[in-house]
């Protein structure tokens, strides 16, 4: 007889995908302890297959793969790598003796619940966005549990299944956070100057540091009005170092990465933002007024809903992308210059905030369990 429950947690290709997981994971594991053996399934080749064994846990790669946008001969190979995926999972969940499998989108996790799911072992999905995916959209109807982050997912799913939950997110996040005054000494700034935060995500977002270059510039080697934390990412480090070489503007601060997001919330008066799930929730827990930029290149234009979703709340400012070069600066200026609209904004984030995300999620399993 088993004496302990037997979870599987599927999805992956992208952070936003993957790190939800592991919140989980870490949750059922603080809740469990070593009643709960954890099982992570993802797609060979994918970021996951490196990054969850990095983390400690064991992981199963599907050969399974997306269609590409483009007509491409590789799409030909997809229905093969489908079934053969299937039957992977199917394997893998009879083998490990699951109790139930939890799904958090993308291509990688649709092969383990359709198993899981005619193999009669419950399933749970968490919907990171506003707008949901086509893999939770197609798996609901045979899901038990559908944990989603925004309200008004009835136009998805199936109203009796979902539960409002919020998107877990790993370490720490609150409006107290780091200290303020630590903060602003690690990045060399003073207290006599608003900060803006602009990051672009761990690879970098080519809009948002054209977005600097030009703000940079049209300054004319004049300080600039306020601080800048811009984290570049790791793809244009170079690129971007040289720029600022060659353009020294006092006040700005610029790295691939950010190790303490925390700190760079804390020293923050505004952000700008790119505006996927994780980055969202975020910024609900930090109370951190914002300005997005949606990125136009996520299936479905997620992004951009996401963004809408907060800014009907009054909780977000948005600039396009296609504009963000020329006017995303300008405006986060406005929005610095109007304290009433900063207090207003963050009292609103706050009001969105799902601080208890991962823990709320694990409730949800240990009934599948029941």
């Amino acid at each position: 007889m088993k004496t302990k429950k037997h979870i599987i947690l599927s999805g992956g290709g992208t952070g936003g995908h993957i790190y939800p997981a592991v919140a989980v994971a870490e949750a059922l594991q603080r809740r469990l302890g070593d009643g709960v053996e954890l099982l992570f399934v993802g797609a060979e080749g994918k970021m996951e297959m490196e990054k969850v064994p990095a983390l400690g846990y064991r992981i199963v790669g599907l050969p399974i793969a997306g269609l590409q946008r483009r007509l491409e001969w590789r799409n030909l190979l997809v229905p093969l790598k489908v079934w053969r995926s299937i039957r992977l999972a199917r394997k893998t969940i009879r083998e490990f003796g699951a109790d139930a499998v939890v799904g958090f989108g993308g291509y990688a996790s649709a092969p383990v619940l359709w198993a899981a799911q005619r193999m009669g072992v419950p399933t749970l999905i968490q919907e990171q966005n506003s707008y949901a995916g086509v893999t939770n959209k197609i798996l609901a109807k045979g899901a038990r549990r559908i944990c989603t982050a925004y309200e008004g997912m009835e136009r998805f799913f199936p109203a009796g299944k979902i539960r409002l939950t919020g998107n877990p997110l790993r370490g720490r996040f609150s409006k107290e956070g780091a200290d303020r005054a630590e903060a602003l000494r690690h990045y060399g700034f003073t207290p006599d100057k608003q900060v803006v935060l602009v990051v672009g995500g761990s690879l970098g977002t080519r809009s948002l540091n054209e977005m600097m270059k030009y703000w940079i510039c049209s300054l004319g080697g004049a300080e600039a009005p306020v601080q800048v934390i811009w984290q570049t990412g790791k793809y244009y480090e170079r690129e971007m170092r040289e720029f600022l070489a060659a353009h020294p503007t006092p006040g700005i601060w610029q790295g691939a990465f950010i190790e303490r997001m925390d700190r760079a919330y804390a020293a923050a008066d505004l952000v700008v933002s790119r505006s996927g799930a994780g980055t969202v929730s975020e910024l609900c827990l930090v109370a951190k007024p914002v300005l997005f930029v949606p990125s136009p290149n996520v299936a479905e234009d997620h992004q951009t809903k996401n963004a809408r979703a907060l800014e009907q709340h009054g909780a977000a400012a948005i600039v396009t992308d296609a504009a963000c070069r020329t006017e995303a600066m300008p405006r986060a200026l406005e929005l610095l210059a109007d304290g009433q609209a900063l207090r207003r904004m963050s009292e609103n984030l706050e009001k969105l905030a799902r601080p208890r995300a991962a823990e709320e999620i694990v409730d949800e399993i240990i009934q599948l369990l029941a």
